[in-house]
């Protein structure tokens, strides 16, 4: 077992965290969540003993292995299955089919073992480092953004790879719902400290919030009582009489602990710009076709509509044609055969991922944004960049020192800074944190006019997309319905048996499918409803709770300054029993979170066997 004890890390003098304690359990798989700088990726480095932490140690077992996605890339074998296995040990050097197992999971074709790792991109060459740490049979597996560049495929057979290993892993990812899917534990590195726990990112992210609701309460009470004591002493300080009470005040104003107001974390406030069509139909797309080798075509007699409030997803494995298809629709490539027909008021925002090569490196964010729309004022612009994360001298900050999340977040300004009724977005969430996502998921979701996107996302999908443009081997079908539709009728036939991600047919009929999911539905209502309600009458009950208590805190402080002993005492028991209640609500609460959890996991576990 790992063992991390009073962890500090610090960078020029800033305090990145401090105070860092925790331990990895046998078996356990734990999200690791927090805002973009917040340390993740350093955490890993200080465990990994690749940087020294300023403070606290990192224990680890004689003889315990850990494997890690390593970013960097170096390659000394000459074929990637070569590549791959020189990590097995010597007991097991031969056994090849380890290692094109994991490979074939992970998108590659059997062609591929046999070629140049070198060859390949660098999301493929991050994959052919992720079937190395794969294969090496660690006790403890640190995966930093093990999803950036996976495929909706390869996200499944990952997913179920993690699910079935035996030993212990930490997962930095964006992908909120792969890192629920996967994991025992979730721990976050939230304002310089970390608090683990057991369960998903929601119970977490609840649990900060009540915690922060309840500082900023106590805080409020606190600052409010330093006020009563500061006017007590100001008040009658000077007076004989009453000079031993103000000298008591004074000591009691001296042992008192000063709360520091929490500050608040930026949140990115998008909102795309929309502009109304008349029209029904913003593009009629008829007999498309497009190949980079007119004989060697990525789809072929492609037909489809994109309605003027239509969410279409774009999936299937990468280098299939996804981005392509994205770009023929952008007017970036010209069709091999076919035709895209206009409606005249359709105004198009695209988001590429070669995009981010065009920001002009030497361009401030504001003259960035600007250049996108020049008959924009500084004000507005700026404005832009504010509900971008990118406030006051921050919007000042040249292209070519910003992070890859941060190059996404300006090419989001520059849609955002002209107005549009139809969004082409090619993997819009890569580099954003757990949040940005989220808001960008629900500004998709409510964007007034049409969406096309590529992603790998799942979570995005089933809340997006009415409509799906499906790759395959056999190239590109339109498919009319969502995500859980095309998974319940269609499914993914290249999914390997052995990953335990197979598409099992069910024996049920269509409306006996509906029917069994809605009892599902309703008997988790039925248990959860009661729990749920009770929760909120918890709460009710601390807001009622917390006001008795600031109300007898003032009795118990007028008592003490009048010298009444009775009336003191009374104040001071009365005080102590609520805020035992309170203890004794939140404690409940507690228990009703997890009681509620265990049955939320038990009927998701058995939706998901009827989607198998």
């Amino acid at each position: 077992m790992i063992q991390v004890t009073k962890l500090k890390k610090q960078f020029a003098g800033q305090v990145l965290f401090e105070d860092l304690s925790f331990n990895v359990g046998p078996g356990e798989k734990i999200g690791l969540v927090g805002r973009n700088g917040s340390g993740k990726s350093t955490l890993f480095s200080l465990i990994l003993g690749s940087q020294t932490p300023d403070g606290g140690e990192v224990s680890i077992p004689k003889g315990y292995k850990i494997g890690q996605l390593e970013q960097h890339i170096k390659f000394t074998e000459s074929t990637v299955l070569k590549e791959c296995c020189q990590v097995l040990d010597e007991d097991n050097k031969y056994e090849f089919f380890r290692a094109e197992k994991i490979l074939s999971g992970l998108g590659f074709e059997e062609a591929d073992f046999e070629k140049d790792p070198t060859s390949f991109s660098g999301g493929w060459q991050i994959r052919i480092n992720l079937c190395k740490a794969l294969l090496s049979e660690p006790n403890l597996l640190l995966l930093d953004e093990p999803t950036n560049y996976l495929d909706i495929l390869s996200l499944r057979w990952l997913r179920s790879f993690l699910k079935t290993f035996p030993g212990e892993a930490i997962i930095i990812t964006h992908d909120r719902a792969f890192m629920d899917s996967v994991t025992t534990h979730t721990m976050g590195i939230y304002r310089k400290k970390l608090k683990k726990i057991k369960g998903p990112t929601s119970k977490f992210y609840e649990q900060a919030r009540l915690e922060e609701e309840i500082y900023e309460k106590t805080r409020q009470n606190q600052e409010k009582k330093k006020e009563h004591l500061e006017s007590f002493v100001e008040r009658f300080g000077a007076k004989a009489s009453k000079a031993t009470q103000a000298q008591s005040k004074m000591k009691q104003l001296e042992k008192m602990q000063t709360l520091d107001k929490l500050e608040s974390d930026a949140n990115m406030g998008l909102r795309f710009n929309h502009t109304p069509c008349p029209g029904k139909e913003l593009i009629q797309i008829n007999n498309l076709s497009f190949g980079y080798d007119p004989s060697e075509l990525l789809f072929k007699d492609l037909n489809f509509t994109v309605g003027a409030n239509d969410r279409i997803g774009i999936i299937g494995k990468n280098g299939k044609g996804k981005s392509t298809l994205l770009n023929v629709i952008a007017g970036e490539l010209k069709p091999v055969e076919g035709d895209l027909k206009s409606h005249p008021s359709m105004a198009m925002a695209h988001f590429g991922q070669t995009n981010v090569m065009r920001l002009a490196q030497d361009n401030t964010i504001v003259q960035e944004v600007m250049s996108s729309n020049p008959d924009l004022s500084q004000t507005q612009v700026r404005k832009i960049c504010g509900s971008l994360m990118f406030e006051g001298p921050s919007a000042d900050k040249k292209v070519k020192v910003l992070s890859g999340g941060e190059k996404n977040r300006v090419l989001l300004g520059k849609i955002v800074a002209n107005p549009s009724n139809i969004l082409l977005l090619d993997e819009p969430t890569n580099h954003l944190d757990m949040e940005s996502i989220e808001v960008l998921t629900e500004e998709i979701g409510n964007f007034p006019g049409a969406v096309v996107v590529v992603t790998h996302s799942e979570e995005m999908l089933r809340r997006t997309a009415n409509r799906l443009i499906v790759f395959t081997k056999d190239g590109a079908q339109y498919f009319l319905g969502g995500y859980d539709d095309f998974l319940e009728k269609i499914g993914w036939d290249d999914e390997d048996s052995d990953s335990q991600q197979t598409k099992k047919k069910s024996t049920l009929t269509k409306k006996e499918l509906h029917a069994k999911r809605q009892e599902i539905v309703k008997e988790r209502a039925k248990l959860c409803r009661p729990l749920l309600k009770e929760k909120d009458r918890l709460e009710e009950q601390i807001m009622e709770l917390e006001e008795q208590i600031e109300l007898w805190s003032k009795k118990l402080e007028e008592a003490s300054a009048n010298q009444d002993g009775e009336k003191t005492l009374e104040s001071s028991q009365k005080v102590g029993e609520l805020e035992n209640k309170v203890q004794n609500n939140f404690e409940q609460m507690e228990k009703l979170e997890e009681d509620i959890l265990k049955h939320e996991e038990f009927f998701d576990s058995e939706l998901q066997k009827l989607e198998q």
